[in-house]
């Protein structure tokens, strides 16, 4: 059971978050308070702040498979959901943000989205924005996920949910994990391969973005899209 120490340190860090909000915390406290969601009896800042060293930020933390966060002493599998799940819910929030909106006019959304989205996945995705003949996005899929080859991304399954949408072009997004955000050979192989099937249906290809932390490259601004 938590003693009166403990109810007063959660008690301070709900009126610290009311009255400064979320700027005034260390990020060992953010994944603190999170876990007590889940836990409100027990001391949760020892369990927190093991999962920060070992998971080296608080981004790295909630993008952590549920099963690597188990094996921390104190985090149990609802603990992990508690820590999972507003990760997800500002993705759904972000996504709804750009949806309706011209890709042009909402570049900065779009990109806090996609950053916010890819910039700490361990592995590749493959994400493409539909969108209809005035710029507008219809919809943002991940459409693959893993090693990202010419013949992993299938141009087919693209074109297929381009014609689902209606939609008239399309941008390619995919992240790497490394944080370089130069385009590989393959990079290059899929965009071209990508590009010709696009135009068996009449659909642009408006650019392909690669996220990599906080930096991105854009074929379209280097000339390689035209």
């Amino acid at each position: 059971m938590a003693d009166r120490t403990q109810i007063g340190h959660r008690s301070r860090l709900r009126q610290k978050f009311t009255q400064a909000g979320i700027g005034a915390f260390h990020d060992y406290e953010l994944i603190e308070m999170l876990l007590t969601l889940t836990t409100p009896l027990k001391d949760m800042k020892k369990p927190a702040k093991e999962a920060l060293r070992r998971f080296g930020s608080l981004s790295g933390v909630l993008e952590a498979p549920i099963q690597l966060l188990m094996e921390i002493d104190g985090i149990g599998e609802t603990n992990a959901f508690a820590l999972k799940l507003p990760h997800a819910v500002s993705r759904r929030y972000l996504q709804e943000q750009v949806i309706g909106e011209e890709y042009i006019r909402s570049s900065a959304t779009v990109h806090a989205f996609l950053t916010h989205n890819l910039r700490d996945r361990n592995r590749e995705v493959f994400m493409v924005i539909f969108l209809n003949g005035q710029n507008r996005i219809l919809k943002l899929e991940e459409l693959f996920e893993g090693t990202l080859t010419s013949s992993a991304v299938y141009p087919r399954e693209v074109i297929k949910r381009a014609i689902d949408f209606d939609a008239a072009a399309l941008i390619f997004v995919h992240n790497h994990p490394s944080g370089n955000t130069s385009p590989s050979a393959e990079d290059q192989a899929i965009t071209k391969k990508l590009i010709a099937a696009a135009d068996t249906i009449d659909v642009r290809v408006l650019d392909h973005l690669i996220i990599g932390g906080n930096d991105y490259y854009s074929f379209a601004d280097h000339g390689l899209i035209k």
